[in-house]
């Protein structure tokens, strides 16, 4: 029985999840991301697919996040007519999530137009329309963590809790059938044990093949309680010294919900009632009725926090949720003592741009970087240094203080990962995606030389490459 698996996104690179399964004459897709990043990694999102969108049977996404899901409309629109399987809050961010990026490709590609009509250029379609993202999520089918389904012949999938975000899974797949199966599992993004909210990243004991995430495979976060004594700081010291408004790019699904939770655990220790606390976002607003909703996958301090307080919900106290553009521009008229939850989490779009726009040049303000900035975005070149940004064809002069706090982020580290690696029997071997090189690099040379998580083999997957899963636990490569 032929059974291979390529890896055709997120290849030495984060954005852009996309790996494709084949089982005989069936064909299996595992996310189907946007790729992010600056223009020209963005246009690569108009190439074609490296295969025929119709002949696939179904698609398995492991989370909502849009770097994993944001093509899925774009499939649709290419001929893909087969079910989407997830877990069940996961149908529900997208349905939001999906809905909003196809309304930003609509707007931006008209604001295109306008400069092209200009000089007499052919207008541009949009990546993918409301109605292509609608039919996309009509197609999804809602699964329950720990539930085991067939969703092609041969290849049986069970998702469990993956801890990045609600809803967020870790994929195993059952492939082949008799002495011949062959165990796959997918770490999709993987989160961090003790963090705020959620719970902890489920543990696997046995695969033939470990897929795994890498973003941060060379890099160790601040533990919890130095982060929080980071945060306290750095609002102190606003408080005290720079007395303007503190702004927080924040991914609308995770980062924002966490953040807020935040702000309520600890609004008397970090002096919260001086501030203003604003959530800019709709989405970010139509996110958090998600997570409420889906209370029971929470993990149990947040559970017990809740049911002492009943009413009184910590993700809708002590802020002000921030809906229509006439609200967020009156923001700009506020010059201190204001803090801001935005998107996009990595500044290359939303509202966060306008707020960056009014403040970025002010010395008394600040701006808080909490999650992962990819190459290319305006984000990076602030944690990068960079002196200056252009928002909206005008240059801001970065003068504000830029803080980076890693410890923030739904990213396992490279501790982590490896903790989480720990608990596969007989060393399976290891190809890593989603991570930058410089980051695979580093979580290669560690898991070669522990002894405790040394793989039979370790590979990084790039563009194209073609695995012969028959031969695992062997890493054979098929000649493209």
């Amino acid at each position: 029985m032929r059974m291979t698996l390529q890896f055709l996104g997120a290849t030495e690179e984060v954005t852009g999840s996309c790996h494709l399964l084949t089982v005989e004459h069936e064909r299996l897709l595992l996310d189907c991301g946007l790729i992010q990043g600056g223009k020209a990694d963005e246009l690569r999102n108009h190439d074609s697919f490296a295969f025929e969108p119709a002949s696939l049977a179904a698609v398995v996404l492991s989370h909502a996040h849009i770097d994993h899901s944001g093509r899925l409309p774009l499939l649709v629109k290419a001929g893909f007519t087969g079910p989407i399987y997830t877990h069940k809050a996961t149908v529900d961010l997208c349905a939001i999530m999906l809905k909003d990026a196809a309304m930003l490709q609509s707007r931006e590609t008209d604001r295109q137009n306008k400069k092209r009509a200009k000089h007499d250029l052919d207008p541009l379609e949009p990546l993918f329309t409301v109605e292509d993202a609608e039919q996309a999520i009509s197609q999804f089918v809602a699964l329950e963590y720990g539930q085991v389904m067939q969703v092609i012949p041969h290849v049986d999938i069970c998702l469990s809790d993956a801890g990045h975000i609600l809803g967020s899974a870790l994929v195993e797949l059952w492939i082949g059938e008799g002495k011949a199966q062959k165990k796959v599992v997918f770490s999709g993004d993987l989160g961090r044990a003790g963090m705020p909210i959620l719970r902890d990243p489920t543990r696997v004991s046995t695969a033939d093949l470990v897929v795994m995430e890498s973003t941060y495979g060379n890099r160790f976060h601040r533990s919890w309680t130095d982060t929080l004594i980071e945060l306290k700081g750095i609002f102190a010291k606003a408080v005290t010294e720079s007395r303007g408004n503190i702004l927080l790019p924040a991914f609308s699904v995770g980062r924002a919900q966490e953040l807020m939770y935040l702000f309520y655990l600890y609004a008397k220790e970090w002096d919260m009632a001086r501030w203003k606390i604003c959530l800019d976002s709709p989405m970010a607003i139509e996110a958090t009725e998600v997570y409420i909703k889906h209370y029971a996958l929470m993990d149990e301090e947040f559970k017990r926090f809740a049911r002492k307080y009943p009413g009184q919900h910590p993700l809708h106290e002590n802020i002000e949720f921030i809906r229509t553009t006439d609200e967020s521009m009156a923001l700009n008229d506020i010059h201190q003592g204001l803090i801001i939850i935005a998107g996009s989490g990595m500044c290359n779009g939303g509202r966060i741009r306008c707020h960056l726009e009014h403040n970025l040049w002010r010395p008394e303000c600040d701006v808080i970087i909490c999650g992962y900035q990819a190459l290319g975005t305006p984000g990076r070149a602030l944690v990068d240094g960079a002196e200056e940004l252009t928002i909206r064809g005008n240059r801001i002069k970065v003068a504000a203080n830029i803080h980076t706090v890693g410890g923030l982020s739904a990213h396992a580290d490279q501790a982590e990962l490896l903790r989480w690696y720990h608990h596969f029997e007989e060393q399976p071997p290891v190809i890593l995606v989603h991570g930058e090189s410089e980051a695979q690099q580093g979580l290669v040379e560690v898991l070669k030389q522990d002894p405790k998580t040394k793989p039979k083999q370790v590979a990084i997957a790039t563009r194209g490459d073609c695995l012969d899963l028959n031969a695992l636990p062997k890493l054979v490569w098929i000649p493209g």
